[in-house]
């Protein structure tokens, strides 16, 4: 049986994304939330980038690195969303072979590096608060696009690991998806090959990345709040942890809906949840950022206020 599903290999040139299965009228309520969560995701992570690359007060390492969170917000979400935009206006639902597979790699690439650049930033507030008098050794513009750089090496290697492994299983005729876009549990479950090699590579990479960068949040965190609790005035402990309230609020969110979509074993098991969850991570958490690092950031509502000011009076 399998020998003669393998012959019918080379058939499978397109992929149809099911989607979220409702009536015609319910797709188009989904295409409007879809859009305004993009147009959302769009305008709050340009405006950051914008404010934090044009007021001189926010040139320092902390706002280097939201400038490159808000870039890959940006372009993750941007990875998805036409794509699941055009399909709810659609009745084909289709994508070619390298379209989904480009598709899953820029995703997992863009996803992973801020995984990494999230840890990255807890360093940098750990620098910051345990040795304010080496920070500036310790986090140099050098380190800094290291530290990004080095995000994205790694992302790029787990995005060309997934990519490859999954990519080379055999897909027999079967080539409808239970998702909105390609991702590796959905592409899994439509294979005809053997795919225990699949899930446990998928499972281990997961859980390396999130114990990796968990135990350097944690490690940061932990120093961090040992160093806040010697601070004398309670103004002064509330102040100093106040800057890291934006960064554990983004990583409660980012690391929450990662780690039940991937680094579980029977995560690939339940098609809906793993579409609601993916929404989360792909539109909601993307947009959800900028909001944060800018309702919770005093420095950033000032360069907001100071930009509109120059821009008002220049008129």
């Amino acid at each position: 049986m399998k020998t003669e599903l393998s012959r019918n290999y080379s058939a499978v040139t397109e992929f149809i994304l099911l989607g979220f299965r409702t009536p015609p009228k319910i797709q188009i309520l989904l295409f409007l939330v879809f859009l305004l969560l993009y147009v959302a995701t769009v305008v709050g992570n340009i405006s950051m980038i914008t404010v934090t690359k044009m007021d001189s007060r926010l040139q320092m390492p902390m706002y280097f690195f939201l400038r490159n969170l808000s870039y890959l917000d940006l372009c993750y979400s941007t990875v998805i969303a036409p794509k699941t935009l055009a399909n709810f206006l659609s009745n084909e639902k289709k994508i070619s072979y390298s379209g989904c597979a480009a598709q899953f790699f820029f995703f997992a690439l863009f996803v992973t590096t801020e995984g990494f650049l999230l840890a990255v930033m807890a360093f940098d507030r750990f620098s910051a608060i345990c040795s304010p008098l080496l920070y500036p050794v310790h986090m140099s513009q050098k380190v800094c696009v290291r530290l990004v750089t080095g995000s994205y090496i790694c992302g790029c290697i787990n995005s060309m690991i997934q990519t490859s492994f999954t990519f080379s299983l055999r897909f027999c005729g079967e080539n409808r998806l239970d998702h909105f876009f390609c991702d590796v549990p959905a592409l899994i479950k439509i294979s005809c090959a053997d795919t225990f090699v699949n899930e446990i590579v998928m499972f281990i990479l997961s859980a390396l990345i999130i114990i990796t960068t968990t135990t350097v949040i944690l490690a940061s965190y932990a120093s961090i709040l040992s160093t806040v609790l010697k601070i004398p005035s309670t103004h002064g402990r509330s102040k100093t942890f106040s800057t890291c309230g934006s960064h554990i609020a983004v990583v409660s969110l980012f690391y929450g809906t990662v780690f039940f979509m991937y680094a579980q074993p029977g995560a690939i098991s339940s098609p809906e949840q793993s579409k609601i969850i993916a929404v989360l991570y792909t539109l909601i958490i993307p947009m959800l950022n900028p909001l944060i690092y800018s309702l919770r950031n005093r420095d950033v509502k000032d360069a907001v206020k100071r930009i509109l000011h120059r821009k008002w009076f220049s008129h």
